[in-house]
């Protein structure tokens, strides 16, 4: 049975609708069910209408074939690109030793913080040829238990400091500034 151009416009009207809502395993699988319904030629016509390789509507149809439940996965698991941090044995050392001179709190306590920014300790640890982001730094650090926090600076004895708190408005009059002391 041959599968006339008008079935293939057909196809591709459906297919214009429901793949925006679909994922790339459910796009496959309805591909299989139209080629597998269409009979001979079928895989061609479906591959020709979706806009798809040949292939791809072929391996939708092996899955329906497989008649395996859905494993809630898109993909195998594996994918995808590898963790930083497992490509460089070194790096998780290299940034520990980094954070070490800085690292602040109490050392029974499973609350550590550095000083020093994700930035900077990025750009220490690509000087030092680990190829690293800021972003790859504080996940590190995360995971490791420190954060980054800026150092509080010191007030002198007997001294308060002083918060000025003001909006500025688009009119031409002001709003009165409050001032607070924090002792």
């Amino acid at each position: 049975m041959a599968v006339t151009v008008e079935t293939e416009q057909v196809l591709a009207a459906k297919f214009e609708v429901l793949f925006p809502y679909l994922d790339e395993r459910q796009r496959r699988l309805l591909m299989g069910a139209e080629a597998r319904a269409l009979g001979r030629g079928g895989i061609r016509a479906v591959s020709r209408a979706a806009g798809v390789a040949e292939n791809t509507v072929a391996r939708g149809v092996s899955d329906l074939d497989a008649g395996g439940p859905p494993s809630g996965r898109t993909r195998r698991p594996g994918g995808g690109r590898k963790r930083l941090a497992d490509l460089d044995p070194g790096l998780r050392s290299a940034l520990l030793a980094l954070v070490e001179p800085d690292e602040r709190g109490d050392p029974m306590s499973p609350l550590r913080w550095t000083t020093k920014s994700t930035r900077a300790l990025a750009a220490e640890l690509t000087r030092q040829g680990h190829r690293v982001g800021p972003d790859t730094v504080a996940d590190l650090l995360r995971r490791e238990g420190s954060a980054c926090r800026p150092t509080p600076k010191p007030l002198k004895a007997g001294s308060t400091r002083t918060v000025t708190r003001s909006s500025s408005t688009s009119t031409s009059r002001s709003k009165p500034t409050t001032t607070a002391a924090i002792r």
